[in-house]
């Protein structure tokens, strides 16, 4: 079904990612930290639709499009390098401690920080060029709001 989108992802000098692919390629990160600890839950869709809704200014049919769209792509999807490198093709340097928090969200969302989402986030937020204290605050901004 994303065959053509996880090919240019997947290239070894991949453009970077607009508008729709972009958004999807977001999303199926979101829910890939979602899917890390082997639980997906109501409240993680909930954070994940949120975070869609509020960044991309998206309707809530259009949302609940993009995150099942992005849960496909996610279990077809080879490796988290390859969206973590797409994004940060596809977003602007500035905006990449947005993601770091939308991502903490749905860490969070359940009200435990498990292993398997923590060492994904210690990976990510790297990958995306956001160092620890940088990804340690945007976790506490997150935990704030809660």
């Amino acid at each position: 079904m994303f065959a053509d989108l996880l090919r240019r992802m997947t290239a070894p000098e991949p453009e970077p990612l607009t508008g729709n692919d972009a958004q999807l390629a977001l999303a199926a990160l979101l829910v890939r930290l979602a899917r890390a600890d082997g639980a997906y839950d109501d409240a993680e869709i909930a954070h994940i639709n949120k975070v869609l809704t509020t960044r991309f200014e998206l309707s809530t049919d259009e949302v609940t499009t993009l995150r099942k769209d992005a849960e496909v792509l996610e279990s077809e999807a080879p490796d988290t390098v390859r969206f973590t490198r797409a994004i940060k093709d596809a977003v602007a340097y500035e905006d990449r401690t947005q993601v770091i928090e939308a991502l903490w969200a749905v860490v969070l969302a359940d009200g435990a920080r498990d292993q398997e989402e923590n060492a994904l986030m210690r990976l990510v937020a790297p990958m995306l060029g956001v160092n620890d204290l940088d990804s340690a605050l945007a976790r506490q901004r997150v935990e704030k709001k809660a």
